[in-house]
């Protein structure tokens, strides 16, 4: 043990968010339990990187007593990172909080008509829902069809599990209540993290609500990845609008660096 710099976490601060997890070129920060943590002292080489990425200015570096920064370590961490699928720390399972705790469920394909009189089957396959809480590398992210969903929109549009949910990856958010740039980088090191196959974005009919399909455009453009956006502006009484009343149903911008149909 040598005294030196690493970095420090104030978890009532930490939102979740995984913003500073890419930006931790070691690897050594793990969103546990919908907090952002310090897995080991070795893999923090003290210098800070991820301090300038973290909107709830949660981060910070402290000079303490610590493990001495490790390289091999690192190394040895990145590949493993690599080469296995995410799981929670040994015991974290006791402290995770429910609204946070990432979770993912089994849709059963048993039932083949989902709007029978017995009530409707839930498509959700994942938890959390809500853009800020989410973490960015969650494994159901992966190589997965994102639906980024304006929050009002379930409640407007009847079919929306069916029809919308089915099969994707949903993300929750307000772009007039809620931070729209945190959504922007949110989502921008969202698309960074994982191999996302496809977007859609349906959206109220409301004006503020475009705000989030502006957000889902500047990260797909941030991110430098080829993905189809596709959008549907949903009315207040729950029918799509035609495509003549929309901001573009098919965005050109976004689908002209793909072929991919949804």
């Amino acid at each position: 043990m040598v005294r030196r710099k690493v970095v420090q976490i104030d978890e009532e601060k930490c939102t979740g968010c995984g913003l500073c997890i890419p930006n931790c070129v070691e690897g050594a920060l793990q969103i546990i339990d919908g907090k952002a943590r310090l897995i080991t002292d070795k893999l923090c080489d003290g210098l800070g990187a991820c301090l300038g990425h973290c909107p709830e200015d949660a981060i910070r570096i402290v000079e303490r007593e610590a493990e001495e920064f490790d390289e091999k370590a690192v190394e040895v961490h990145l590949h493993h990172q690599k080469t296995e699928p995410l799981s929670p720390a040994p015991g974290s399972e006791r402290l995770a909080c429910p609204s946070s705790k990432v979770m993912e469920f089994q849709v059963s394909p048993s039932k083949v008509e989902p709007r029978q009189k017995d009530g409707p089957l839930s498509q959700l396959s994942h938890w959390p829902v809500q853009l800020k809480l989410v973490p960015v590398n969650a494994p159901f992210f992966k190589n997965a069809d994102l639906l980024v969903v304006a929050d009002c929109v379930p409640f407007a549009y009847a079919h929306f599990h069916e029809d919308f949910l089915k099969g994707r990856a949903v993300v929750v958010g307000c772009p007039k209540l809620d931070d729209i740039q945190l959504y922007r980088e949110k989502l921008t090191t969202l698309l960074k993290t994982n191999s996302i196959k496809s977007i859609t974005v349906p959206f109220m009919e409301v004006p503020c609500c475009f705000g989030l399909v502006k957000a889902v455009e500047d990260a797909i453009e941030a991110s430098g990845k080829k993905i189809p956006l596709k959008t549907l502006k949903i009315g207040i009484r729950g029918e799509i609008k035609p495509e003549s009343e929309s901001e573009g149903i098919e965005h050109p911008r976004a689908f002209a660096h793909s072929s991919i149909h949804l």
